[in-house]
């Protein structure tokens, strides 16, 4: 899954909103224990759900360039490991964002399922949020 985003904010407040705890709250889930950093692991907290928590871990981190974790949900009946990846480049006074969530099974139905839900949540729900976060 590929979804592309244009942000009118330089590189320098997209990553903030990426990185920074409490901004990240805002716009997706309460991370616990994060920094962006190489081999930190971290969780996301989900307060409201039966899969209460995600487990990730940070596999790469170029300061206003990359930032990739693994995002794990322990706790489903049915764990999958997926690495989201969020790639950032300046394009004139703002920023394009990539964002990639790969590790899918797309075989298996369940994760097929899992992966259009997924994608649609980012594209109208967490993207918009994030933009709005970036905008403040």
């Amino acid at each position: 899954m590929e979804l592309g985003s244009f942000f009118p904010q330089p590189p320098e407040a997209v990553w903030r909103a990426l990185t920074e705890p409490d901004l990240l709250e805002r716009w997706l889930l309460r991370p616990t224990g994060f920094a962006a950093s190489v081999g930190t692991h971290f969780r996301f907290t989900i307060p409201s759900s039966p899969i209460d928590e995600i487990a990730c871990e940070v596999l790469a981190a170029q300061p206003r360039e990359q930032l990739t974790y693994s995002w794990m949900y322990s706790r489903s009946e049915y764990p999958a490991r997926w690495i989201v990846d969020w790639t950032m480049q300046p394009q004139g006074r703002g920023t394009r964002l990539l964002l990639t969530q790969t590790g899918f099974d797309i075989q298996d139905r369940r994760q097929k399922m899992a992966r259009n839900a997924m994608e649609r949540s980012w594209k109208r729900l967490i993207l918009p949020r994030l933009g709005e976060v970036i905008h403040h």
